[in-house]
């Protein structure tokens, strides 16, 4: 049973596992999407979004806190300048996760995280279908001949 159970522990001590969690939300935000593990993925959504959120007020105050959450200058400056202005205006639900498959290696379902205002729109990225008409297997004019008679 997992009572009372909030946190992922993925399998590390705590130190390990915030260093880890910081270095992918600096590696997604400088890149604005990374592959990893679906248990990774979601931890690192629940990581990220309050980030974003506080990112939305630039204070020197918000700037600081998620500087202490990221340990990273560069991602928290791209995160205040680049990312936040796009997301200002939605209230919640700033990354998507991808379901790519299974790790060649150990199986692991791994996803693909990325943030919803900086990835390719699913329906922009497929080819657009043409209508095209298939070639006949028997050629119309013995038909017509055949009808003719």
């Amino acid at each position: 049973m997992r009572h009372n159970k909030a946190v992922n522990h993925l399998g590390r001590k705590s130190g390990h596992r915030k260093a880890m969690l910081a270095n992918m939300a600096s590696s997604l935000i400088m890149h604005k999407r990374i592959t990893t593990t679906v248990a990774k993925a979601k931890a690192l959504k629940v990581y990220v979004e309050p980030l974003v959120t506080k990112s939305k007020d630039d204070s020197t105050h918000s700037r600081r806190v998620v500087f202490s959450y990221l340990k990273d200058k560069e991602a928290t400056k791209e995160l205040f300048a680049v990312i936040a202005p796009k997301v200002a205006d939605r209230p919640g639900g700033y990354l998507r996760i991808l379901h790519t498959g299974f790790r060649i290696g150990d199986a692991a379902e791994t996803a693909l995280v990325e943030f919803v205002d900086f990835g390719v729109d699913t329906q922009e990225a497929a080819p657009k279908k043409t209508e095209t008409r298939r070639a006949t297997r028997r050629s119309r004019a013995r038909r017509q001949e055949a009808a003719a008679e």
